[in-house]
């Protein structure tokens, strides 16, 4: 029986990606836990930013939003929004963590509506900077649930680009060169990138977890890295902070 559940192992395998003395751009939610409690066990020197204005805080206790006033407890600057899309546009930030209704093999993300624009089945809150994130930072990281409604080439909404249609779409667009889609964080693999296609491969496997279960939960065809690793479980280091230092109160992990 598994001392863990979906989403503490997600979080833990997020926070492994961030490196220490690195930078990261997060909102509330599953990437705040993974950036706190990699701050707190193999990346004491990560700086953390939020997009409305807290640089290098010292979280006493998970945010309920990125205007939280804990995002700027013992900061290093309390800021504004136009000076962290700054930062993103000057090169300065390693990784952001961004979420979405739907996401394709290019790693671009549909945060905005489901069906027609004009009447939508679904309308969700949009870009906000998630575009903006997308856009400038080095490496963008998504964890998310995996199933053929989000993972599907058919997007309503590019609302945040990826690799857009593939390899050199995203400099032929304008953006910077060197940076795009990294990791996605899922219930049941870790995804990266094919260098060659930009394609989204599976990388390593959750324990448990077999290639059929992936296939059945993706829209599209992935493709599959030489050497596919198993995903380490969580420590019991890892859910001794994440569970008490982190988010206590469960507003992210659960109880189940």
């Amino acid at each position: 029986m598994k001392e863990y559940n979906g989403m503490e192992l997600m979080i833990c395998l997020a926070a492994r990606y961030l490196e220490d003395d690195g930078i990261v751009v997060v909102g509330t939610g599953a990437p705040c836990a993974a950036a706190m409690l990699a701050q707190k066990t193999r990346a004491p020197g990560l700086m953390i930013m939020f997009e409305a204005g807290g640089v290098g805080p010292h979280l006493p206790a998970m945010p309920i939003s990125v205007g939280d006033s804990r995002t700027y407890y013992q900061g290093l600057v309390a800021t504004s929004m136009p000076d962290i899309m700054e930062a993103c546009q000057r090169g300065m930030v390693d990784y952001t963590f961004l979420g979405g209704a739907q996401i394709d093999m290019y790693g671009n993300i549909n945060s905005t509506h489901i069906g027609a624009y004009e009447k939508p089945k679904v309308r969700f809150p949009g870009s906000g900077g998630a575009n903006d994130l997308a856009s400038l930072c080095w490496k963008t990281m998504m964890i998310t649930p995996q199933d053929q409604t989000r993972f599907t080439n058919n997007l309503d909404f590019i609302t945040s680009p990826g690799y857009l249609s593939g390899k050199g779409a995203r400099e032929r667009a304008g953006l910077p060169p060197g940076c795009g889609p990294y990791k996605i964080i899922t219930n049941l693999a870790i995804m990266g990138f094919d260098e060659d296609t930009c394609r989204m491969q599976v990388e390593s496997i959750h324990p448990g977890v077999s290639r059929e279960q992936i296939i059945e939960n993706t829209g599209f065809e992935l493709l599959w890295a030489d050497h596919i690793y198993e995903s380490s479980p969580p420590s019991a280091e890892e859910l001794e902070i994440l569970r008490n230092a982190v988010d206590p109160r469960r507003y992210i992990i659960g109880r189940g």
